[in-house]
């Protein structure tokens, strides 16, 4: 199976703004929770600092998949995202 994991940093800024606004995670969470009822997201995780993200995209293409992190609510506070295509071996 191809999937497309995600890694995503936060500014220092942004994790100072994020903190500072309680609803910004909720947001955020509600699209991750939406893509997992989908079933476009595989699996997420958060680093302990909270500074990092990993997302696992599964029937998306790197088009869409682009769009879904551009759309959220944490995305102007993303200092570097990478996606990486996977192929599942078991």
């Amino acid at each position: 199976m191809n999937m497309i994991m995600v890694f995503i940093t936060l500014s220092d800024q942004g994790i100072e703004t994020i903190k500072s606004n309680p609803d910004l995670p909720k947001k955020e969470m509600e699209f991750v929770n939406q893509w997992k009822l989908e079933g476009i997201l595989e699996s997420f995780f958060i680093s302990v600092t909270k500074k990092d993200a990993v997302l696992l995209f599964k029937n998306t293409d790197e088009a869409q998949t682009i769009s879904l992190i551009e759309s959220l609510p944490y995305f102007p506070y993303m200092a570097k995202i990478e996606y990486q295509h996977l192929n599942k071996q078991f």
